[in-house]
């Protein structure tokens, strides 16, 4: 990895970095991401040592490199970053620059819990380098955020909102599921109006997906809430469409959409596009010219394989993987298909041009300046159009 890491070609795509930061108060029902609340973590794993321990790892990372790319973009996921003070995620954000430097106009994001922050902290974060924040929102209907097991009211997003234009943010975006079961049409509605109504620029909109392992999974099991409903999702969708673009928004990705080319997430576009990035903290992924690889999973797994590494200049790497030219053919289209920019006809497969005037045809995408272009009714079948596209 560290001969891919120190190709120059590293850094002609994009170059990006994502901070994984696992802590959470509580597990919402419907997430299986790499999470811990404090009971699940163990000895040897600290709130307090994080940001140390991560800027280890950037420093380890800086080690790969001959030549150090620039970095466009910086995203903080989790978990829920804002767990940490604002000046630990601003001291990891400092040596990401110190180590690497960002480009100019860079773009750092984080993740943002409504109830995890007030004014005064993200006027720390906007000081600390930050320029865009993104809130999980979900809801403004209290009941469908009950089934989520959400810790903040509906108010309170919409308060964090507020506070983050107060302290500068000219980017903020919010994040709403749709399809929980016991929601109405009416309550996506509403929670469509709230988000455009507090100005933010850019709206994530995604259905609910039931994780097997959650405790709502196991909650379907037994019968005490219904399985979300394709039919009900793919109306949810359409409905976010017409109101989004009533409001002015634009879609550039299936799930995505946007005031403006400024309010577009550029980290995420980063991935999409090809770029490449570093993964920092437990579980975390990176992608270089030809290779992936992940981080151990449990931070103190992580914790004590970076402890280990830094003696002889490793990273704590649970795994890798090398790309083969089918691979990134395969993701290339995935992704791209997904972008409202879309698929170069060129960079298919003659079968895959075949299948794309079949696509055409249905009325599933449209071929224009060589491009294919999801429709709306598309978008509702992306996954199905990538199928035929790669079959």
């Amino acid at each position: 990895m560290a001969a891919a890491a120190a190709d120059p070609a590293a850094g002609e795509a994009g170059f990006g970095f994502y901070v994984h930061v696992p802590f959470c108060v509580s597990r919402c029902g419907y997430c299986d991401f790499n999470t811990y609340t404090a009971a699940e973590l163990g000895g040897g794993v600290s709130r307090d040592s994080y940001a140390a321990v991560v800027r280890g790892e950037i420093r380890a990372a800086a080690a790969q490199f001959g030549t150090r790319p620039k970095v466009d973009t910086v995203f903080f996921g989790g978990g829920t970053p804002t767990l940490l003070p604002a000046a630990d995620l601003a001291a990891i954000l400092a040596e990401i620059d110190r180590e690497f430097g960002l480009a100019d106009g860079y773009e750092a994001t984080t993740e943002a819990n409504p109830e995890s922050v007030d004014a005064d902290y993200l006027a720390e974060l906007r000081d600390g380098g930050f320029t865009r924040l993104s809130i999980g929102m979900q809801s403004t209907a209290s009941h469908v955020l009950k089934v989520l097991d959400r810790e903040h009211s509906p108010q309170k997003a919409l308060d964090t909102v507020a506070h983050a234009h107060r302290a500068g943010f000219e980017h903020v975006s919010l994040d709403l599921i749709y399809g929980t079961p016991g929601e109405k049409a009416a309550d996506f509605a509403d929670s469509l109006a709230a988000a455009v109504d507090t100005g933010v620029d850019h709206v994530s909109a995604y259905a609910l997906i039931v994780e097997d392992g959650t405790a709502l999974a196991r909650r379907i099991r037994a019968g005490q809430v219904p399985q979300p409903s394709d039919d009900v999702a793919a109306d949810r969708y359409l409905a976010a469409e017409a109101a989004l673009d009533a409001a002015g928004f634009t879609w550039y990705e299936v799930s995505n959409w946007a005031k403006d080319d400024a309010a577009r997430c550029r980290h995420n576009l980063l991935y999409w596009d090809g770029g490449h990035w570093w993964g920092a903290g437990p579980g975390a992924h990176s992608h270089l010219p030809g290779v992936r690889w992940w981080n151990h999973k449990h931070p103190a797994t992580y914790g004590a394989a970076l402890a280990d590494a830094a003696e002889h200049g490793g990273l704590p790497v649970a795994g890798h993987e090398l790309l083969t030219p089918e691979d990134r053919y395969l993701e290339r289209v995935l992704l791209l298909t997904r972008l409202a920019s879309g698929l170069p006809l060129a960079d298919l497969r003659p079968e895959g041009r075949a299948a794309a005037e079949r696509v055409a045809a249905e009325g599933l995408a449209e071929l224009r300046d060589g491009r294919l272009v999801l429709t709306l009714r598309g978008r509702l079948l992306a996954d199905a159009v990538v199928r035929d596209l790669t079959a």
